[in-house]
């Protein structure tokens, strides 16, 4: 098939090598590339057991077929490896260029194995490979890492670093690259820092081959025109995922104050509007054709973003309102390195544990300078930081307050407030990272589309079953989220376009539910099952005392009945286990 390259880059830190293997085609096949490709290599290359931050654990880059090409929205990058923070499968996509830049060098995919002797970076120029000294950049912030070894090789490598907290194996560090783009969840960049790595650099001036240029290019002004740059996209242009940060509160699933509650009346002092009233200019991935990111400026500092995430655990989940305390929360994490939900999420649950008087953290809500300077802690492991630095449900392990933790499988919750989408608590409990949004969307069709009603369990396991299959399929396909109108038959289209391989809608259909089990048959390797696909005590037990979801909480006999359903849907047992046979039709 064309579109890809056919190589895999392995580089061996332990001994120093590096070579080239052909890809897996029959693979790509089955699983096209990004997520679902690098997850097979994942079940292949690692055995049961595997301790994350040790040298055996491996990290894959990972592009796509249609990396590198002029598709629209087809920029981004799979970042895979075992999570040090959940014990699961983890895979993060990465925007900005530097999955392009692997392709245009020669490589479909990059597998990272062992561990360098000393601090290092690595160093890809085409089929040039070496492993450098890292002492120039150790111990740097991100920012001023990426500014170092462009510096150094030019402007037009591209970086992938860490920050900080990777070093300190932290088990929420990200990946960073164009300096505000990042892997962030699951503690990739924890896995980087294990093995002493702390960059990859890459500059490739290759292409790629399709079976026909002038008929692909054709057909992607069509679509560019005819379905990207439609009302139903666009909106990200003009204010990135600031908007749904209206649409949330309307909807009651904007959580207030660590999950306690939601919607605030406050919304208007640091929304859209007001963020990009600091906006410089704006940016976007490789092959985009939206451009999401907004650059801004703000006294005492610069960012790209910040996302709806990161805005809402930052200012209305810790009581902030104050839109340069937001933004410089979102600066100081990426440039410290760490995940600004699972960090914002730790922080919150320690402001919460401060004014219950369980423990205090020194941290109260509304107290926005103080979560920098808890951040900058995390990251270097300062007094109990240390503790704060592996996430909630380490630190209450340790400090009590494990009743107010808001995560799955040691991962913490994304800012949709689940009492309002009963959905998204499902989708939460079965996302194979741990507490995920990207995997099965739930509010689009409960709160924002209004398609299902949201305080029912009925029909919630076939509805996030379909949303999983499809954001399975398209992150393999590697296609970037804000492409909200695409459909199986697009992806069909544009993959027989450019692989030159006859693709169908079923065919789209068999991928993402193949994604899905080969991720489980991962963490069943591992030993979960569902006493592992939780919900966490307090949707349970508190109802929400105001906005649009006023009152509800979910009955646990409820959430019993979807995690059911599910299992019923994937053809798995009770206990969330596959049979043998299903498991065996994967590889």
């Amino acid at each position: 098939m064309l579109g890809y390259t056919g190589n895999v880059l392995r580089i061996n830190l332990t001994e120093g090598s590096s070579r080239v293997e052909p890809l897996r085609m029959d693979w790509a096949e089955k699983y096209i590339g990004s997520k679902g490709l690098s997850i097979r290599y994942l079940y292949e290359e690692l055995d049961a057991g595997v301790d994350p931050l040790s040298p055996e654990n491996k990290l894959l880059l990972t592009t796509g077929p249609f990396t590198g090409t002029p598709i629209p929205c087809s920029g981004k990058l799979a970042v895979t490896a075992k999570s040090p923070a959940t014990g699961t499968v983890n895979d993060a996509s990465i925007g900005g260029h530097i999955g392009s830049e692997i392709k245009f060098a020669g490589y479909d995919m990059v597998i990272i194995e062992g561990k360098a002797p000393e601090p290092s970076y690595i160093l890809i120029e085409d089929e040039k490979v070496s492993v450098e000294n890292g002492d120039i950049v150790w111990g740097r912030g991100a920012y001023e890492t990426e500014d170092i070894l462009k510096e150094k090789h030019g402007r037009h490598h591209n970086v992938l670093a860490i920050g900080p907290a990777g070093e300190n194996l932290s088990s929420m560090a990200c990946i960073n690259t164009d300096y505000y783009r990042q892997a962030g969840r699951g503690g990739l960049g924890a896995v980087m820092g294990s093995k002493n790595v702390k960059a990859v650099v890459v500059r490739g001036t290759g292409a790629v081959k399709v079976p026909d240029i002038a008929k692909t290019t054709d057909r992607i002004i069509e679509i560019l025109t005819s379905d990207v740059l439609v009302e139903d996209n666009t909106f990200v242009f003009e204010t990135g995922t600031t908007a749904f940060l209206e649409a949330c509160n309307d909807g009651g699933i904007l959580p207030m104050r660590n999950f306690s509650d939601t919607t605030d009346e406050n919304w208007v002092k640091y929304n859209g509007d007001v963020l990009m009233g600091y906006r410089e200019g704006k940016r976007g991935c490789g092959c985009c054709g939206l451009g999401c990111g907004n650059f801004l400026k703000f006294k005492g500092g610069k960012v790209e973003g910040p996302e709806y995430e990161t805005i809402s655990v930052a200012g209305p989940n810790a009581g902030v309102t104050d839109p340069e305390s937001i933004l410089k929360y979102n600066e100081v994490a990426d440039d410290m390195g760490l995940d600004t939900i699972s960090a914002g999420d730790t922080i919150v649950w320690a402001m919460e544990m401060t004014e219950k008087g369980i423990y205090d953290f020194g941290i109260r809500f509304g107290e926005g300078e103080k979560m920098c300077d808890l951040l900058r802690m995390m990251a270097y492991r300062e007094g109990f930081g240390a503790d704060l630095a592996d996430g909630v449900k380490r630190a209450a392990a340790k400090y009590g307050g494990a009743d107010y933790t808001l995560e799955v499988k040691g991962l913490e919750y994304p800012q949709y407030e689940p009492r309002g989408s009963w959905g998204m608590s499902l989708s939460y409990a079965v996302s194979d990272r741990g507490a995920c949004h990207m995997r099965a969307y739930a509010p689009n069709v409960e709160v924002f589309e209004a398609a299902a009603p949201p305080y029912t369990a009925e029909g919630k396991g076939q509805m996030v079953y379909e949303l999983g299959e499809f954001n399975a399929v398209k992150f393999s396909a590697c296609i970037c989220d804000f492409w909200a109108t695409i459909s199986y038959e697009i992806l069909a289209e544009l993959l027989t376009l450019v692989t030159g391989k006859q693709w169908t809608e079923q065919d789209m259909s068999d991928v993402g539910r193949r994604v899905i089990n080969i991720a489980r048959a991962f963490n069943q390797r591992e030993g979960f099952t569902r006493k592992e696909d939780t919900i966490p005590k307090r949707l349970v037990k508190e109802a929400l005392a105001s906005g649009p979801a006023k009152g509800q909480k979910i009955p646990q006999a409820a959430f019993d009945d979807m995690l059911d359903q599910y299992y019923g849907v994937m053809g798995w047992d009770k206990n969330g286990v596959m049979p043998g046979d299903l498991v065996a039709s994967l590889l």
